[in-house]
């Protein structure tokens, strides 16, 4: 399957939809594009820069999450490959979009390809940090996680030696998408999707997120018992957030332009 982009879809629960859309579109340095959708349950967030990779759904039913859109030039044709691999069929929707569920129940569609090429730019703020929404995070448990990297890697023609002998694979890393896709081993025994954002500083970039409403839950990289009190001086590689909704995230010290 040729992976033309791709995008992240924040499923959003009706009760805190304006919430969560405000403080997503102040994190991502984006504008919010019109409603649209049968329900006006649809928006876009739009870059300053480069072709929009994140979006926005009102969800009536349950809690919400993440999924993946893959865009690709024939959806059905990619569906039929996803099944052949393992993957289950959800829904097809009649603008010829495909919702599939992968061994691990983590949910994405396939969806046609519009053009979009032009990688969205970090946001350089005020405080001179720099930092940009870039991976889309599966948490996948330890007994499904082989087969989650290996429905992945065929999927996406990668090579299994590639992606052997870790608990963290990245499925692609194209410098021509904006978004990267990881999948994380995990002892839950649940799979969840969740975002990641680069920063060049941490400590600016976990102050500017406090500012809209956002809390620290605990920092990794080492440094597992660090806790929610830790000084400027003390935040480590990766901080695990949430958001004024309770929706988990991560800011990461890595490259914004590179990922890495």
């Amino acid at each position: 399957m040729h992976v033309r982009w791709i995008t992240a879809y924040f499923d959003l629960p009706a009760a805190s939809f304006g919430e969560e859309v405000t403080f997503w579109r102040a994190i991502s340095g984006s504008t919010v594009s019109p409603p649209r959708g049968e329900h006006l349950e649809f928006a876009t967030l739009e870059p300053f820069h480069g072709d929009p990779y994140l979006r926005v759904q009102r969800v009536n039913d349950g809690p919400g999450g993440m999924h993946l859109d893959l865009h690709v030039d024939s959806p059905e044709d990619a569906a039929l490959e996803a099944q052949t691999l393992g993957a289950t069929l959800l829904r097809r929707a009649p603008e010829g979009f495909v919702t599939l569920q992968s061994p691990a129940g983590g949910v994405f569609c396939l969806v046609p390809w519009a053009g979009e090429s032009e990688r969205a730019r970090p946001i350089r703020w005020p405080d001179g940090g720099i930092s940009i929404v870039d991976q889309l995070r599966f948490e996948v448990p330890h007994e499904v996680f082989e087969a989650e990297v290996t429905f992945w890697a065929k999927l996406t023609a990668r090579t299994l030696d590639d992606l052997g002998g870790a608990d963290e694979l990245a499925i692609n890393h194209s410098p021509r998408l904006s978004l990267q896709v990881v999948i994380g081993r995990t002892d839950s025994d649940t799979t969840r999707a969740l975002p990641s954002i680069a920063a060049t500083d941490v400590a600016h970039e976990l102050s500017r997120h406090k500012d809209w409403g956002a809390v620290a839950t605990h920092g990794s990289e080492g440094n597992d018992d660090i806790h929610v009190g830790f000084g400027e001086d003390e935040v480590p590689d990766t901080v695990e957030m949430t958001d004024p909704a309770g929706r988990p995230y991560s800011i990461t010290a890595r490259n914004p332009r590179t990922g890495v």
